[in-house]
């Protein structure tokens, strides 16, 4: 690693104590998936940029490297920066702003064209930067033990330094407009007025506070603090601390909070990552393990999460298990074709089978939460629904039903061939002929009524030809007297399709 600025206490990159081994709890890889990404030599700072890519800031090889966070791979070529890049961030300008700890710079880089726009002078150690509600930036200066405003407008400093604690890193800006500084070597936490740029209080913290992150509401923030494997709670508005620290990892550096509201941690000791429930502040789950000595880590709005591993040359992905809540519409024909609409969270990459058949033209929205897809063929009746991803896989048992589609039929009924005086049956048999009017062809295996007037006197099923076949000898003076019968098909179904009601009247005739 490069040498770096440092006090008396430590350097800005190297770990306040010795790593720890990797955890050996895990979560199972059922419920998330970790790949990583190759990058330069001692990652540090991840920022994404205007397009949803992830710039990530080497600070061993002195560049800036852009993740294409559709496929997870390096894209382009390297930008370079000053000497040792840490934390960066980028501006509502589009411009990131990457502090250089060593070489006392700050680079500019316009992220459209991936170039560098300009090299801002600034002594201190610059360490990490964040924007505050003005648009413009502020950057800490961890041997300066302040933070210094820049005009995006101008790319110069403006205003004096505004002094914090010893050794100040991370800043996150509140809901509120105020500033918060983690100072490592001071053990606390500086806020400040951004509209004033004037110093509001300071906040004891635990021991070698690294970086903050501010929780769902805009009106928490959460501290790491690398040397008591805790995160401090603040609330922003009366600026004191809020409960018992929470435990997580050894050394946490740093700290991010997900649109699913949950905070993560990573863990440079203990090489993995802790997920927090910001509406309980616990640690849910297992930890995470990832590369060597993750340092910082951003979460991309469909919820995956990069962690940039210091020691690893490499940024960590976690993808956690899909969940489902609906799909719409939830039922459709057999023949498929149904165009659906599937929401819950994580859905990113996914694959989709209904009834362990695969849908076809999947597409998922940018934050993970929806995505369509048209169903393939199915058996009629109920039908899972399975979404599966790299982080594992979630089920709607009997989440869609397949309908059979609804088919006319036509009944012809064939007259009576008798004679009234003296009676007499011509030929023995009534007939009725059922047709699928959709298909056209002649329907099998359906039950067929005979009534004359209101009485019911029998039944017959419908053979290859769909011809159904009743004795009419026994009944010839009832169809005389009535002039006729009446043939009817009550509706029914066939593997294909559900068949609709049809009838015929047939009268009497005498060849």
């Amino acid at each position: 690693m490069s040498t770096q600025l440092s006090t008396p206490a430590q350097t800005l990159l190297e770990p306040a104590t010795t790593p720890g081994p990797v955890r050996a709890t895990a979560v199972p890889t059922t419920f998330l998936a970790v790949t990583t990404i190759p990058v330069g030599t001692n990652p540090v700072g991840l920022a994404f940029i205007p397009n949803g890519d992830l710039y990530v800031a080497n600070s061993g090889s002195n560049n800036v490297q852009t993740i294409d966070t559709a496929t997870d791979t390096v894209i382009g070529a390297a930008i370079p920066t000053g000497t040792v890049p840490a934390w960066l961030t980028v501006a509502p300008n589009g411009n990131a702003y990457v502090p250089n700890n060593v070489s006392n710079s700050v680079t500019v880089i316009d992220t459209a064209t991936n170039t560098v726009l300009t090299t801002i002078a600034l002594s201190g150690g610059p360490a990490a930067a964040a924007v505050i509600p003005s648009g413009n930036v502020y950057v800490s200066r961890f041997t300066a033990n302040s933070v210094q405003e820049i005009s995006v407008a101008t790319n110069t400093p403006i205003g004096p330094a505004i002094p914090t604690g010893s050794g100040p890193v991370g800043i996150a800006v509140a809901a509120n407009g105020k500033a918060y500084v983690a100072n490592r070597n001071a053990n606390n936490v500086t806020v400040i007025d951004t509209a004033t740029a004037t110093v509001v209080t300071t906040i004891p913290v635990g021991s070698g506070p690294n970086f903050v992150a501010i929780g769902p509401s805009g009106n928490v923030a959460y501290v790491v603090n690398i040397n008591s494997n805790n995160v401090t709670v603040i609330n922003c508005t009366t600026d004191t601390v809020v409960g018992a620290p929470i435990p997580v990892g050894t050394n946490p550096w740093g700290i991010t909070v997900g649109p699913d509201g949950h905070a993560y941690t990573a863990n440079r000791g203990s090489n993995d990552v802790s997920v927090i429930d910001t509406t309980t502040n616990t640690v849910i789950g297992a930890p995470i393990p990832v590369g060597s000595q993750p340092v910082a880590l951003v979460v991309a709005p469909n919820n995956k999460v990069y962690v940039a591993n210091i020691a690893g040359a490499s940024v960590s992905v976690i993808q956690f298990d899909p969940t489902l809540t609906s799909i719409v519409p939830n039922q459709g024909p057999i023949a498929g074709g149904t165009f659906v609409t599937i929401t819950g969270t994580n859905l990113t990459g996914a694959t989709v089978t209904i009834g362990g058949n695969p849908a076809t033209g999947v597409t998922v929205n940018a934050t993970g939460t929806q995505l369509t897809a048209t169903t393939p063929p199915g058996a009629a009746g109920p039908a899972d629904v399975t979404v599966t991803t790299p982080g594992g896989s979630a089920t709607l048992v009997g989440g869609f039903t397949y309908v059979l589609p609804v088919h006319a039929t036509s009944l012809t009924a064939t007259p009576a061939l008798s004679k009234l005086f003296p009676p007499h049956v011509y030929f023995p048999f009534l007939t009725a002929t059922l047709t699928d009017q959709v298909t056209g062809l002649p329907v099998p295996g359906q039950t067929i009524s005979f009534k004359i007037g209101s009485n019911l006197v029998g039944t017959a099923i419908t053979d290859a030809q769909g011809v159904a076949r009743f004795n009419e000898t026994l009944i010839l003076t009832l169809i005389l007297a009535n002039g006729g019968y009446d043939a009817v098909f009550a509706g029914g179904s066939t593997p294909s399709a559900i068949l609709s009601p049809s009838s015929d009247h047939a009268g009497v005739i005498e060849p």
